[in-house]
């Protein structure tokens, strides 16, 4: 599940790019150190993570340490990041040089190519092995940058789709009927439905972040419109503005804006929609195997959710890049923070007990029904990590309300998921950083209104457009992206 926050965090992850590529910061600096084994002393790794810190953290990482200390003889220390802030706070810890152990990775691919994050590749075959053996190899297809892999991923769902997620409340409530729901423009009639006869409800929850999902690759960060229609010509790069079925989904939100179905203040508010709250109908939710259907969702919002998938579920390099974790270049405990990394990825015991919370406050297990547990009322709340930005689900009990057919179909779902021809494909900005700046000042000014719905697509894309191209910074970029992904598809082929 990708919920409205890692969805936010990733399209406004081009601010922190443009950021990056500007910052001429000493990553080799020492401005801070991280704790480390000199003394004698168990090492203290210091890890930086996205989101809401858990009201319980301080129980959830005792709980834990228990189990880090007895196995690779050090502790584990998670400072909180908020979602507004992590890209700009981790560009400034980036540039200082700060002397980290491990963090969710920001702008990994940029940043990996600086030489801010640690070459992992003969961690992997030591103390990474276990992790290692464990993921998809389309993991390490998206997070090889020249050569080298930088990345832990967290495996879950390496190959997912965009869906739209209703509230099950609400459609029990009015009797709505969404078996035609299956686009953007299809979802109108039920909006409208909505709107007539709960005002107060938000149809389509909608954020100032929201991008419009179509069956795209995005080379770079989505923030910046260069885009892989896996639906035309896979061996070009393209403007996703001059595709004319996004066209028409940007029309079609201007006039869900304009009927009040997406909040009139979407494109300057921080307005944020609780799952579990009955304050929206719809909102969109990235949904893969790892989550079982629709069970995650309803179990996060302890209500039922449903869901109408609504693109093709593909492997692509934003699904191997979801959620990254990176060891810091400067780091003093390369070896014990990879052997950490790999516990939390293949010891279910420990990060169940962070992704569920206090085992018999928050869950129990299920007697005679091997790794299946029931959630308690403890679980409600912020008591407890996120599986997507933990370690491997593949690992975490199945909670009793996922059904066999789900597994089944998860199942199926992973072995059949296709790789997009793109999968493996790292833009080197080197030669461009400049003009990637250039462009992501010059989208800031445009893109929130248009993709949201605020203004008029046809008026507002040809002034952008003209405005990017009279910079000559746009063409630049493009015709790098596509040299170097000709180079990229021809090593396929050879």
């Amino acid at each position: 599940m990708k919920n409205w926050k890692k969805y936010a965090f990733a399209s406004a992850s081009v601010v922190a790019l443009a950021a990056s590529l500007a910052a001429c910061g000493n990553l080799s600096g020492n401005n801070k150190k991280a704790a480390d084994s000199g003394s004698g002393e168990k090492p203290v790794i210091k890890m930086y993570q996205i989101g809401d810190k858990p009201d319980n953290l301080d129980e959830l990482l005792e709980n834990a340490n228990k189990i880090i200390e007895e196995k690779v003889g050090a502790k584990l220390d998670i400072q909180y990041l908020g979602w507004g802030d992590y890209g700009k706070k981790m560009s400034v810890i980036t540039s200082s040089g700060e002397n980290y152990d491990i963090a969710f990775a920001d702008n990994y691919i940029v940043n990996a190519q600086k030489g801010a994050y640690a070459d992992l590749t003969e961690l992997y075959k030591k103390e990474g092995a276990e992790l290692y053996k464990a993921l998809d190899p389309a993991y390490i297809k998206g997070n090889t940058v020249n050569g080298k892999i930088y990345a832990v991923p967290v495996a879950a769902n390496v190959a997912s789709s965009q869906n739209f997620a209703f509230n099950g409340t609400l459609l029990a409530k009015y009797g709505i009927d969404i078996s035609g729901v299956n686009s953007y423009e299809t979802l109108e009639p039920v909006l409208k439905q909505i709107k007539e006869k709960a005002p107060d409800v938000v149809p389509f929850a909608v954020t100032k972040n929201f991008i419009p999902s179509e069956n795209f690759d995005y080379p770079v960060a989505n923030g910046l419109p260069f885009v892989i229609d896996l639906e035309g010509d896979t061996t070009k790069i393209v403007n996703r503005y001059d595709v004319p079925r996004f066209k028409e989904h940007l029309k079609t939100l201007h006039k869900f804006y304009e009927a009040g179905y997406i909040p009139k203040d979407v494109a300057t508010s921080d307005t944020s929609f609780d799952l579990q709250q009955d304050t929206w109908f719809v909102r969109e939710e990235t949904v893969g195997p790892a989550d079982y259907g629709n069970s995650l969702l309803s179990r996060v919002a302890n209500k039922d959710i449903q869901i109408k998938p609504f693109t093709n579920f593909i492997k692509k390099n934003q699904t191997t890049q979801v959620a990254n974790f990176v060891i810091s270049n400067n780091s003093k405990n390369k070896e014990k923070s990879m052997e950490v990394l790999n516990l939390l990825n293949t010891n279910p015991e420990l990060l169940n007990g962070l992704v569920y919370g206090p085992e018999g406050k928050n869950w129990e297990k299920i007697p005679g029904k091997e790794n299946r547990v029931r959630v308690l009322e403890g679980y409600k709340g912020n008591t407890h990590m996120g599986g997507w930005n933990t370690g491997n689900n593949w690992i975490l009990y199945i909670n009793e309300n996922v059904t066999d057919q789900q597994i089944e179909d998860s199942k199926k779902q992973l072995a059949e998921a296709k790789e997009s021809p793109a999968l493996g494909f790292i833009f080197n900005t080197d030669s461009v950083k400049s003009e990637i700046s250039a462009i992501t000042n010059t989208m800031q000014q445009f893109d929130t209104a248009i993709n949201t719905g605020t203004v008029d697509p046809d008026k507002a894309i040809p002034e952008l457009m003209e405005k990017l191209k009279s910079e000559g910074a746009y063409q630049k970029v493009l015709d790098e992206m596509q040299k170097q992904y000709d180079e990229f598809l021809k090593s396929k082929k050879s």
